[in-house]
């Protein structure tokens, strides 16, 4: 079982850039391991690094103010182009429990719920009123619940609804993947099949 997810509240990583692509959230060259484990160390690496290995003081996720923050916001168009799901393993892995844009990638958002990052859908106007207030404030928290499906731009108090499967919503909320979705279910499963023999 996962971590589960009920109430989230936490300051934000602004990554105010439009269609980014699953190969820039983790280049192809990093795809070589099956394990899900260490591709957080490369997430958005080739923005995060520079030649030299080094890491590049303009990039926002070295930047100390944002450290520990449990959410990124992102522009619209997130998460488009290959199906990696390695993409969602390096969001994961990195530390991230919900991503917040205004249009995701159908396949990435789904492989972020299957790796237990919530994908957050809002109109355009709220996120362009979550990046001003974290540009005012970078100690701006939102606060995203999923059991009403409500995110909160704390510095604001606007808040808006958004829109998720109600299985997939079932299993953040209880922690479990589809195996332990499955399992939990065993006696419902099999009392079925009972019934139809």
């Amino acid at each position: 079982m996962k971590e589960k997810f009920t109430v989230l509240t936490s300051t934000c990583v602004p990554l105010n850039v439009e269609n980014v692509d699953t190969d820039q959230i983790i280049p192809a060259r990093f795809l070589k391991s099956t394990s899900r484990e260490g591709f957080g160390d490369h997430l958005f690496n080739d923005w995060r690094f520079l030649p030299s290995g080094e890491p590049n003081p303009d990039f926002i996720l070295n930047s100390p103010v944002f450290k520990g923050a449990k959410v990124l916001v992102a522009g619209k168009n997130f998460g488009c182009g290959s199906s990696r799901e390695h993409a969602a393993w390096a969001i994961a892995d990195y530390g991230f429990r919900a991503v917040i844009s205004s249009f995701f990638a159908d396949i990435h958002r789904n492989n972020e719920l299957n790796n237990f990052v919530l994908p957050v859908t809002v109109s355009p106007d709220f996120l362009a009123e979550l990046f001003a207030s974290i540009e005012a404030d970078p100690t701006t928290e939102v606060t995203i619940d999923l059991a009403s499906q409500t995110v909160t731009n704390n510095a604001t108090g606007r808040a808006e609804t958004f829109a998720i499967n109600s299985y997939k919503k079932e299993c953040l909320s209880e922690g479990l993947d589809d195996i332990d979705y499955l399992i939990a279910h065993k006696s419902d499963i099999e009392a079925f099949e009972l019934a139809r023999n």
